[in-house]
């Protein structure tokens, strides 16, 4: 069983620059076809300062500061036993190329299901840019399968 005393941990902040070639990568493997995430004319005549993020680019932000799983090592969660369940994100902003959003990781909850043979872990990611406005929070929910 994972320890619940984890619940409400928060870990150090990471901050990440963002590149407008990761936005075009983004948005080209992704299938997204609106030339204002990858043509950087289009973005300004849509009134945008620079490149904007495509939708759900905030979970990929995850993936690329020092350690992608920190809940897994935390909790010494074997990664073939994880399974992503759910994620939700919330926007209140919009991330731009040449932004650098920090980004703060909250364990929300953890809980089990048929008996523990699955648990559950909600975690919360903050993301604010350089001017320390919350521009989305991620929720992801990892399944960890036990047995």
């Amino acid at each position: 069983m994972l320890d619940r005393s984890f619940i409400g941990h928060t870990f150090d902040p990471v901050s990440i620059e963002v590149e407008k070639g990761q936005l075009k990568f983004f948005a080209k493997a992704t299938g997204e076809n609106n030339p204002v995430y990858s043509d950087e004319a289009t973005a300004k005549a849509a009134g945008h300062p620079a490149l904007p993020a495509p939708p759900t680019f905030l979970f990929s932000l995850g993936l690329m500061g020092p350690e992608p799983y920190p809940v897994l090592s935390l909790l010494n969660i074997d990664i073939g036993k994880v399974l992503h369940g759910e994620q939700r994100f919330t926007y209140s902003g919009q991330i731009y190329a040449g932004d650098t959003i920090t980004r703060t990781e909250t364990i929300r909850d953890i809980y089990d299901k048929k008996g523990g043979a699955l648990e559950f872990i909600v975690h919360e990611t903050e993301a604010v840019n350089q001017r320390g406005e919350v521009v989305g929070t991620a929720t992801t929910v990892t399944v960890v399968r036990n047995g």
